[in-house]
């Protein structure tokens, strides 16, 4: 499969390298260029492109930035994109750490419902619930007595099932977590949140998620700060 990543953190750096090792095309881009990327070309053998070319060249394009960043891609970014194309959302909101108030997020829009409006593409909800070193290093074969799982959300079924077979290529239990509008279940702050839990931990973490985001994901006057020193 041919597998776009937008965006080289911490999660897309760990997907390029992880997809490539089971034997996926990567292509990976970043806010810099594809010659910011040459390290990550050399460790992961994916292939540095333009954000528009891992939009427009993937099969299943998962976009992996912070969210204040969103608004910032290219208004054209999936123009000519065929509507089966897979499009994943990793990310999430962090207010006080880093991406200030966002108002439709404080306001109750779940984190990718969000995306989904900014990018003007459906989304599906994945691998945000997760710390990258784990996403990395965690994966088991299913034979395996326990496996994390990992809650996947979204409208479409046919791209959910694409997402989840990846999760389980990965090493990890897919938990269907319901629709995008149900993605808030696993936005920071709800129990499956870096919590690695297995598979009946995650169902059950989902149903005891309560809609209210914590004050501590919410914005306030002087936000952001830091992760060190949030605000």
């Amino acid at each position: 499969m041919k597998i776009g990543i937008i965006g080289a953190g911490n999660i897309g750096h760990v997907l390029a390298r992880r997809f490539r090792e089971l034997g996926h095309e990567v292509l990976i881009a970043n806010s810099r260029g594809p010659e910011s990327l040459a390290a990550i070309e050399r460790e992961t053998g994916a292939v540095a492109v333009t954000a528009r070319d891992a939009a427009r060249q993937g099969e299943v394009v998962i976009v992996t930035i912070p969210e204040s960043r969103v608004p910032d891609l290219p208004s054209d970014l999936f123009e000519g994109v065929p509507a089966d194309t897979v499009v994943v959302d990793t990310g999430n909101y962090y207010p006080r750490q880093r991406d200030g108030r966002i108002a439709s997020i404080e306001e109750g829009t779940p984190e990718s419902q969000w995306v989904a409006d900014q990018l003007g593409r459906p989304v599906i909800k994945a691998f945000n619930n997760i710390f990258a070193e784990h996403l990395g290093r965690g994966g088991q074969p299913s034979t395996a007595e326990r496996r994390v799982a990992l809650p996947v959300a979204g409208d479409d079924p046919n791209a959910k099932a694409t997402v989840l077979k990846l999760v389980d290529q990965l090493g990890f239990d897919g938990v269907d977590a319901g629709t995008l509008a149900e993605s808030w279940r696993q936005q920071p702050g709800t129990p499956v949140y870096t919590a690695d839990r297995d598979l009946e931990g995650v169902r059950q973490g989902l149903l005891d998620a309560t809609r209210e985001r914590k004050p501590e994901w919410r914005a306030t006057d002087d936000s952001p700060g830091t992760f060190d020193s949030p605000r």
